[in-house]
């Protein structure tokens, strides 16, 4: 019979013997993501991509757009009316925080040249019997040509263009109750009847930057770490190499690879995370009105997501340059898909499906709420389960090709040098 020592003696054995395993696998984690590391900076492409661009990109698109909306547009008056309360009409137009008159002109065919040249991006025209009509009682027609060009110009033309017609237009009512005998604030209250109070919400000067932003960010993250986990592999795929370190391959612990390589982006994109989300709309005045500890716990899951779908997306790239092309191809499809610029409610069902497959779709949305609109937990958790699931859906996916990778190749368990990212071995194949 076995005493109750030797029996101790053999649990402390098994105990030592586990911890002794569990600190040996750590280890190797720690080893490949400080390898990842270490490829990243000696590969200045890869550098670019993973440490410059989510910099660079940030402060480069919020410097273009810093002054949110367009001022002192360009346009030309055709004035075929040349009275006084044209001339009135004209002084209102200029006295717009959105217009300016540049060119003061007797007919449209004048306004042509000014026109195709970009030198205006509108024109107002005031008919011959403008004057004439008003003292008639009247309706009187004017005609607002704008640039279509960019809807920046429209909003600028139509918006500048409304309240220069409606002062001009308030005036002449004014004069006419006056000549009815109804003066003073009398006729204040028969122009206007009732108040109204305009209240625009999370974004007051209808910005562009406010408005477009928030979303390129979280783009700039999703992409740049999509077109850095396909470069390294398409590189690695250039030089021949196999897909998984042979040790691994053949105990099947390739989990370990996968672990590794995914504590190293994880660590890099919540830095770039602190500092596009948070540290950027402080600086450039963007709306910033969440909680910052709420977009963190948010993206932390986004950043997972998007770790595994480049790892999944990766094993179909053969080359370096093919990560570029996809990601060039599909950044302005994904903003779109996020129903930023369209609702996503006017979107087709089978659009709105396949935007699902992507974390940017809820990473933008869930940001927005967030960040913009001074959302809680509780309002996006639609998007924050959804990206948990994308998440382990991916990586389940990548779990599922590693092991099918692991049957299709039987390669002998040998020494050989370890890759970049802890999965790739550098041996190169015969």
């Amino acid at each position: 019979m076995i005493d109750k020592e030797t029996m101790g003696k053999r649990n402390r054995t098994k105990r030592t013997g586990f911890f002794s395993r569990v600190v040996r696998e750590l280890r190797r984690v720690v080893y490949i993501m400080l390898d990842e590391y270490r490829i990243i900076l000696k590969d200045s492409g890869l550098a670019v991509v993973l440490l410059g661009a989510p910099l660079l990109y940030p402060v480069l698109y919020s410097s273009i757009y810093r002054n949110e909306t367009v001022r002192d547009m360009p346009i030309a008056v055709v004035d075929a009316s040349q009275s006084s309360r044209s001339r009135e009409l004209t002084r209102l137009l200029d006295a717009t925080p959105d217009l300016k008159v540049v060119y003061r002109l007797n007919n449209l065919e004048e306004a042509k040249d000014p026109f195709y040249r970009q030198k205006i991006h509108g024109v107002v025209h005031i008919p011959g019997d403008y004057h004439r009509k008003i003292h008639r009682n009247e309706q009187a027609t004017v005609s607002i040509y704008s640039d279509m060009s960019s809807f920046m110009y429209y909003r600028a033309m139509m918006l500048g263009a409304n309240l220069a017609i409606l002062d001009a237009g308030k005036d002449v009512s004014i004069q006419r109750l006056s000549a009815a005998g109804i003066t003073g604030e009398a006729a204040e209250v028969s122009l206007s009847p009732f108040r109204y109070e305009k209240n625009i919400l999370y974004n007051e000067p209808m910005g562009f930057a406010s408005f477009l932003l928030p979303a390129i960010l979280v783009l700039v993250l999703q992409q740049t770490l999509f077109f850095g986990i396909t470069m390294t592999t398409g590189t690695l795929r250039e030089e021949r190499l196999t897909t998984i370190d042979p040790a691994l391959r053949q105990k099947g612990k390739f989990f370990q690879g996968i672990l590794g390589k995914s504590l190293c982006y994880l660590g890099l994109y919540l830095v770039h995370s602190v500092y596009g989300l948070l540290l950027i709309p402080r600086l450039f005045q963007l709306p910033h009105i969440g909680n910052p500890v709420d977009i963190l716990r948010f993206f932390f899951p986004f950043i997972l997501a998007v770790i595994f779908f480049s790892m999944v997306i990766s094993l179909f790239i053969r080359n370096r340059e093919t990560g570029l092309i996809v990601f060039s191809f599909f950044s302005l499809i994904l903003l779109f898909l996020s129903g930023i610029s369209w609702p996503e409610s006017n979107m087709p069902w089978g659009w709105k499906t396949f935007a699902m497959l992507f974390p940017s779709t809820f990473g933008i949305r869930g940001f927005l709420k967030i960040n913009t609109m001074g959302a809680g937990m509780a309002q996006v958790q639609f998007e924050y389960v959804a990206l948990w699931i994308q998440a382990a859906c991916y990586f389940l996916v990548l779990l599922v090709v590693y092991r099918l990778q692991t049957r299709k190749k039987s390669v002998p368990a040998v020494n050989a040098p370890r890759d970049s990212s802890g999965l790739l071995c550098a041996a190169k194949r015969g």
